[in-house]
């Protein structure tokens, strides 16, 4: 008899303050959290996008960030990226960023998520004391590269 191993769901959230290095300790964070739970062909996908999302919340927010992973599957997970501003950009708000100009300093990155995440979306938090509310922005991606082929 030969029973099933199930792999239980995981999740880790990281803090992290309003500092510079920030984005660099989430991305180091996602890589080890991805590599424990053998989802390596992932990894650069969930990176680049962490990465746009995390930058995000430390250049438009005023307070502490966080980065929720969570894993959504065989070969998938969900990053999550909470900030304490309450604005939800293009494209998780519905709309469609234009092209950005090729020598523009921004507007690029969130373009990223419509290219390379299998589904994204964002959903405001509000209530409770100052500095609790704002939003959360997500993306899923997976391993299977032909997913990626639109």
């Amino acid at each position: 008899m030969t029973l099933a191993t199930v792999t239980p769901p995981w999740a880790y959230t990281l803090q992290l303050p309003q500092d510079p290095r920030g984005p660099g300790i989430a991305r180091a964070t996602l890589r080890t959290v991805l590599l424990v739970h053998g989802m390596r062909e992932v990894i650069d996908t969930a990176e680049l996008l962490a990465s746009e999302l995390v930058t995000n919340a430390y250049r438009h927010s005023s307070g502490p960030y966080s980065l929720r992973l969570r894993g959504a599957g065989r070969s998938r997970v969900r990053v999550g990226v909470w900030d304490s501003n309450p604005e939800i950009p293009e494209p998780f708000c519905g709309g469609v960023p234009g092209e950005p100009c090729a020598l523009a300093e921004r507007g690029r990155g969130l373009r990223l998520v419509q290219e390379c995440a299998d589904a994204w979306g964002a959903y405001p938090i509000r209530g409770g004391l100052p500095g609790q509310g704002g939003k959360v922005l997500w993306v899923e991606c997976t391993g299977r590269p032909e997913l990626h082929q639109r």
